[in-house]
């Protein structure tokens, strides 16, 4: 075996500067195989793929809107039980009950199938990856599904005390009679919009484990984290009082802090690998 002192091979330290500046440029490789268009079409049929799923729930969701239907309504009957007043959900138009049958059936379909398209987007991103970070896949998967129920259910949990605060403003004696496509809209968009908040630790995460994002940048973001959670809970929350908000933020603001504690330990392992690495290279 040639010295690596001799000027006839690599030296230890150009050994190291290689498999560094390898392991920084496999994934760029990787990801460079498929060209733009290739690009373009692997998304279209993944979006294809989460889409079919999300019909064919929508399907058993057509069966389930009835049942759905009652429990998004009830916060308001409760309501009108204790102020003694009436409010109810109005269909306003002759085709309105069968417009929000439809766009239930897909919302039921959305967090029925939500496994299925979490996983199609994911997989979008794993032909670029190596094949031990595509091993991440059902981990992240694991935990994105139920974190955005979580975030769906928190927003169900919310929904009962914004009705009280909100109706408790109509006069007595009056009615309030709210449209269903803006009633049940409204809901809709709330509960997706809070599973999607609970899932975004989880794209912190994937992207720290991909080598995009390291522990101490998103440790240096805590402030602006904290912000970026209470100006969604203050917008997302549709009553005027602060416990509320604050009810809201703080789930969202620990999430945040165990990505980051997540991330830290995944760069302490990764940092730890390399000093390995770097002592088993220096034996040659």
């Amino acid at each position: 075996m040639a010295s690596t002192t001799s000027g006839q091979g690599p030296s230890p330290k150009d050994i190291r500067r290689a498999t560094r500046a390898r392991r920084k440029t496999e994934r760029k490789q990787a990801r460079s195989e498929m060209s733009l268009l290739e690009h373009f079409k692997e998304l279209k049929n993944r979006l294809f793929l989460a889409a079919v799923g999300i019909v064919l729930a929508a399907i058993v969701g057509w069966f389930l809107f009835t049942p759905v239907f009652n429990s998004l309504q009830q916060p308001l009957l409760d309501a009108a039980e204790r102020t003694n007043t009436t409010i109810s959900v109005n269909f306003g138009g002759v085709a309105t009950a069968l417009d929000m049958r439809i766009k239930m059936a897909f919302f039921i379909g959305l967090f029925i199938s939500s496994p299925w398209w979490i996983y199609q987007l994911w997989s979008f991103v794993t032909p670029g990856l190596s094949k031990k970070e595509r091993g991440y896949t059902y981990g992240f998967i694991g935990a994105a599904v139920p974190l955005f129920l979580a975030g769906a259910l928190l927003a169900w949990l919310v929904l009962p005390h914004a009705v009280d605060i909100l109706t408790a403003f109509v006069p007595e004696g009056a009615a309030n009679l709210l449209a269903a496509d803006v009633y049940l809209s409204f809901v809709m968009k709330l509960l997706i919009a809070f599973g999607l908040a609970f899932v975004m630790p989880v794209l912190l995460v994937m992207l720290n484990f991909l080598g995009m994002l390291s522990a101490k940048s998103l440790l240096a973001a805590w402030r602006w984290a904290i912000v970026v959670a209470f100006t969604f809970a203050a917008i997302m929350t549709p009553t005027p009082d602060a416990l509320t908000m604050i009810l809201v933020a703080i789930p969202i603001v620990v999430l945040y802090f165990a990505a980051v504690g997540i991330a830290y330990l995944h760069d302490k392992r990764e940092a730890k690998r390399m000093v390995e690495l770097d002592q088993e290279l220096e034996g040659y």
